[in-house]
């Protein structure tokens, strides 16, 4: 029984040690900086300011547990923005039908990803990150350069205006599309072939799974959500810019893989991803609040990513091998 208790007490450290970390970081701001950080508004912040991070991050899952990776998810999210942008202010669009047309841009883009990594066996990281660099180049061709702002308030109330419990009704989007990933993930059929496929495209293959389909799928559906974190960032900052989603990148692949270390350890899951956006914005708040200079952020984004990869290498005692990841 011991040993048993032994287990369990450590399966349950693993799965929630990143939840202990945030909690720690909370401790050892809150003792360093009581006046700005531990004050509500700040928590009101932390928690507001993450919902464009939070649905690409969870966008990103989705071909990562199909074993591809998305490099073209920050494009997508600028182009979307200007999508939205030059339709309702500059065209004069309903901005609902804007939405559309940015999503459905998104959506076009994560099939062409699948096409061209499936279709034509390419490399997943180096095709997107091409594809990346194309729809930045479209994005600067026609914006012309330039930030456009001034989108409707139609957009803008329901993500930084409108609020529930004192926090920007934003973060209950993020909230929402996770629980929605979650129980697609573990309840339904197309995330079990999604994780089989990840898994092992062969044995998947052997087991009668579409592998193609369901790679082209995960691309389409990355595509597809990158488009509304990009809806999200014009209607958070009522406009949008050629350059507004490369800084989202690097947050959310380290997001993304920080996350595959709680929860369900050595699968990339919602809620871990969820925990990790807001362990690393905690992290960078307090730092900054601190006093730290700026570029703080890239240096805490870098580093969590390395010590995730380096703590997934580590863990991989209970997995096959780092295929387990990525295919």
């Amino acid at each position: 029984m011991s040993a048993w208790a032994g287990s369990l007490r450590g399966e349950l450290a693993r799965r929630y040690a990143l939840l202990g970390v945030w909690v720690g970081l909370i401790a050892v701001f809150g003792a360093i900086e009581p006046d700005t950080f531990l004050t509500a508004a700040n928590f009101r912040t932390i928690l507001g300011s993450q919902t464009v991070l939070v649905v690409l991050t969870l966008g990103l899952l989705i071909p990562l547990t199909g074993g591809d990776y998305d490099l073209s998810v920050a494009s997508v999210l600028t182009l979307s923005a200007m999508v939205v942008a030059l339709l309702n202010v500059t065209h004069g669009w309903p901005v609902g039908w804007a939405v559309l047309v940015a999503v459905a841009v998104g959506a076009l883009v994560g099939l062409v990803n699948g096409a061209l990594v499936v279709g034509l066996r390419l490399d997943s990281l180096v095709t997107t990150l091409g594809t990346g660099a194309f729809v930045s180049g479209i994005v600067l061709w026609i914006s012309g350069s330039r930030t456009i702002g001034g989108v409707s308030n139609a957009l803008v109330d329901p993500v930084i205006v409108w609020r529930f419990l004192g926090i920007p009704t934003g973060f209950y989007y993020g909230i929402g599309l996770c629980i929605v990933l979650w129980y697609v993930f573990e309840y339904t059929p197309a995330g079990r072939r999604l994780l089989f496929v990840g898994r092992g495209r062969g044995v998947s293959r052997l087991s009668g799974v579409r592998v193609d389909r369901v790679r082209i799928g995960a691309f389409v559906a990355s595509g597809t959500i990158s488009g509304v974190a990009g809806v999200l960032y014009a209607g958070t900052t009522g406009g949008a810019d050629p350059s507004s989603g490369a800084s989202f990148l690097l947050p959310a692949f380290a997001a993304a893989f920080l996350g595959a270390t709680a929860i369900v350890p050595g699968r990339f899951n919602p809620w871990g991803s969820l925990l990790a956006v807001y362990v690393l914005v905690t992290g960078v708040t307090g730092l900054e609040l601190h006093g730290v200079e700026s570029y703080v952020q890239q240096l805490f984004y870098g580093a969590a990513l390395v010590g995730a990869l380096a703590l997934s290498r580590l863990g991989q005692g209970r997995l096959r091998s780092t295929d387990s990841f990525m295919g």
